[in-house]
């Protein structure tokens, strides 16, 4: 992305490799919010050269970098606290519209080879890994366009959240400076997630894994990689081998949920962690009078946990420990009881290829 300077800034943003031709939806950026940018990246440079940073990847890395006011906009916009919420069949529907399902039960045949290597390196289920990659890129069809190192600038000068971008800005420039992904090939969402995970680059230098063999870790090009991962990621978010993450439950009339409320408030991941109960051994909500809806219990000594994300008497699951790294994933109920229902719906389908009914419902 380029910006048309005014000559009186020309000299110094030279300097900074950010001349290049004009676009019209970079238009809006005064001349002072130019000014201020130069001055910002200077600081930059210089103190990430204080942090350890290469003067020569922060050089290969900033090529080009430009202020893209539409990011800062894009990142104000996100919706706040008092925002309406969305229940969660209006998400889910949303998540699931088109053809989510059904192209993602082609996927799930066709990359079956490498979802199960994965699988065995992971230990998190081939359906699993497959169902993120298809909710956070449509199984790799919606990657995101924008200049990473661009955006990530722009949001930590910007600096409503500048310690998080700053620090991805920075795995960006180790990213580069070392080589494993080209410059130009730095491509992605506005807030800096890229590839067919959708990792932002501290995830891919913490989690990144070569799944086929080749020496790189490529997200954009390689679906073993992308596999790797996302099984990799998962595991070390807690992900439990040989664990399902949980069912859509019937609740017995009359419970009281106090009862099997958390002894604790959550640490992390609060708002969506204050929707779970204390965790319990899935023998004793057997016995409490808990129902499946067309699945079968684990065994008696998994530890599961009521989760009613939209409240009391409006749909009710229990998750197991497993399920919580789907929140470490993107923190968010109804992100992560949408993957997992997409789990199941791609990897059980009925002989006429349709889907199995009851846990693929909200």
């Amino acid at each position: 992305m380029r910006i048309k300077f005014s000559a009186l800034l020309l000299a110094p943003l030279l300097a900074l490799g950010l001349t290049g031709p004009a676009r019209a939806d970079d238009a809006k950026a005064t001349p002072a919010q130019l000014a201020a940018f130069a001055d910002w990246l200077n600081t930059y440079r210089a103190e990430a050269a204080a942090r350890g940073l290469k003067p020569e990847w922060l050089d290969a890395a900033l090529v080009d970098v430009a202020l893209v006011p539409r990011v800062i906009g894009a990142d104000r916009s996100q919706p706040g606290g008092t925002a309406k919420p969305i229940r969660f069949p209006e998400y889910l529907a949303a998540k699931f519209r088109g053809d989510r399902i059904p192209h993602g039960q082609r996927q799930y045949a066709e990359n079956r080879a490498a979802l199960d290597r994965a699988q065995a390196q992971s230990g998190v289920p081939a359906a699993m890994i497959a169902a993120i990659w298809g909710i956070e890129t449509s199984y790799g069809r919606v990657l995101g366009r924008h200049d990473l190192p661009s955006a990530l600038a722009t949001l930590a000068f910007d600096g409503r959240r500048a310690e998080l971008f700053t620090r991805e800005l920075d795995a960006i420039v180790q990213i580069v400076g070392e080589g494993r992904v080209a410059r130009d090939a730095m491509k992605g969402s506005w807030a800096g997630a890229f590839g067919q995970a959708q990792f932002l680059p501290s995830s891919y230098l913490a989690y990144g894994r070569d799944g086929d063999g080749d020496g790189k870790v490529d997200l954009w090009g390689s679906h073993a990689d992308v596999f790797a991962s996302i099984g990799h990621y998962l595991n070390k978010a807690g992900w439990q081998a040989g664990e399902d993450w949980g069912f859509r439950t019937l609740v017995p009339d009359g419970f009281d949920r106090a009862s099997v409320a958390a002894p604790e408030p959550p640490t992390r991941c609060v708002a969506p962690l204050k929707r779970h109960s204390a965790l319990k051994p899935a023998a004793e909500w057997r016995a409490l009078g808990f129902t499946p809806v067309n699945n079968a219990w684990p065994a008696d000594d998994v530890v599961m946990s009521l989760v009613e994300p939209d409240g009391e008497g409006q749909g009710a699951y229990l998750v197991t420990s497993s399920y919580r790294a789907i929140l470490g994933y993107n923190c968010s109920n109804l992100y992560a009881l949408s993957v997992a229902l997409l789990s199941d719906a791609i990897r059980l389908p009925t002989a006429n290829g349709a889907v199995v009914a009851g846990n693929s419902a909200p």
